[in-house]
């Protein structure tokens, strides 16, 4: 297995280098095929996402897929090349299986990155480009992303702004059905909230904006009802959690409001989240009896929080990945250096025996014993040679440089591959 990558990602390139490499999936298949039908690359498949660009070969290097980037999307080598990595063998497959595991991602234990590396796989698959090797390599590694996410908590603490409002909802109300979300201004980042309260079990969702036609729309993607901004406050003691980002020069909800609202729900809690800036709701909400009052700042808390956390499992997944490419290194070398044994002694046995047939007329006067020491001799010179690269391919199945190591001895006794 000679495995080549070559990429870019968030880490290297400026999105403006990124999205002149991307490959939308129309063009997809039809790069596969150009790879693969190149010198050198008989396996290929490529991930391109908004974060990275990268190509995952059967290639004895990286230089055929460099050239194909470039070529392909027409662009100077001089433009992308300090940009782009490039990873080989067991570092290749390192990458891969840290890939997959969400370890190299913006955010480390995100969920997307699976996904998006088993499409990848998927039309590589269907576009005739994967082979014995790569779909060895990338079956492993869905394995190992599944281990590290059910080993390890790497992507179960909230690290987003969204999420945490989830975990804190959560903490107030344990379970979160049949709760009644009220979205007041409709933010982005108070619908991805509301969103992921949604899939987290809230039964409704109410809306209420300055532009009554933006509540009814955004309303719409939750089923849920819209309220018109001036009489907001005579529907919301029936929300358990407000989310609140008008984005207004003051505050909308005073405590003296927000007692009056408390007082309705016959003291019932309340869960208000102000993300925006400047706040909508006053700190002093807090001090009240069952209400309960996050802002932008305390959710950050919550995040950066999380984060350590997040990390330490990350070091964990770390060492899970160190032992899984060790253990697919080993299986792998090992598949290829029994027949590449085979095929050593099968070349040097077939010279043996030409060079004996081609001398044939200048041994016909030897006796048969004779000549049956000739064929003993010749035997036991092709073992003693052969015995120095099969002991170094026996020896090769935990070295990271295994592959290297069979393709010079192919290349010396110039042995074909299968």
């Amino acid at each position: 297995m000679q495995l080549a990558i070559v990429g870019l990602s968030h880490k290297t390139a400026p999105v403006e280098i990124r999205e002149r490499l991307a490959f939308n999936s129309e063009m997809l298949r039809t790069a596969l095929t150009s790879l693969v039908g190149r010198e050198d690359v008989s396996e290929a498949m490529i991930l391109s996402t908004c974060n990275r660009v990268e190509v995952v070969a059967e290639s004895p290097d990286d230089r055929r897929i460099r050239e194909f980037l470039c070529e392909f999307h027409r662009i100077p080598h001089d433009d992308v090349s300090k940009h782009l990595y490039s990873f080989r063998n067991t570092d290749a497959i390192r990458h891969v299986f840290r890939v997959a595991a969400s370890l190299d991602s913006m955010l480390v234990g995100e969920p997307q990155i699976l996904g998006q590396v088993k499409e990848a796989y998927r039309i590589a698959t269907d576009a005739g480009t994967v082979g014995m090797h790569l779909s060895a390599l990338m079956n492993r590694a869905f394995a190992v992303a599944k281990k590290v996410r059910s080993e390890t908590g790497i992507s179960q603490s909230a690290v987003s702004v969204s999420y945490a409002a989830v975990e804190l909802a959560r903490k107030i109300f344990g379970d979160l059905s049949g709760k009644v979300v009220m979205i007041i201004g409709a933010s982005k980042m108070g619908e991805l909230a509301a969103k992921h309260l949604k899939r987290a079990g809230v039964s409704s969702v109410l809306v209420t904006n300055r532009t009554f036609e933006r509540a009814v729309e955004l309303a719409q993607v939750f089923e849920g009802a819209a309220v018109p901004f001036e009489h907001f406050t005579d529907h919301i003691d029936r929300a358990d959690i407000v989310i609140s980002s008008t984005g207004a020069p003051h505050f909308i909800m005073t405590r003296a409001l927000a007692e009056q609202i408390i007082h309705r729900r016959k003291n019932k809690p309340m869960f208000f989240i102000d993300i925006a800036v400047p706040r909508d709701i006053d700190p002093a909400v807090n001090e009240i009896d069952n209400a309960f009052l996050y802002d932008i700042d305390d959710l950050q808390q919550v995040i950066d929080s999380n984060l350590k956390g997040r990390m330490k499992e990350a070091s964990r997944a770390e060492e899970i990945v160190d032992h899984e490419v060790q253990a697919f290194c080993t299986k792998m070398q090992s598949r290829e250096v029994v027949p590449m044994i085979v095929q050593l002694r099968d070349t040097l046995e077939k010279l043996r025996r030409d060079e004996i047939e081609r001398n044939r007329r200048h041994l016909k006067d030897l006796s048969p014993e004779q000549q049956a020491a000739i064929d003993q001799l010749t035997r036991s010179l092709v073992n003693k040679i052969l015995h120095p690269p099969i002991e170094q391919l026996k020896q090769i199945a935990h070295d990271p440089q295994g592959p290297d190591i069979v393709d010079l001895i192919r290349k010396i006794f110039n042995v074909k591959p299968q």
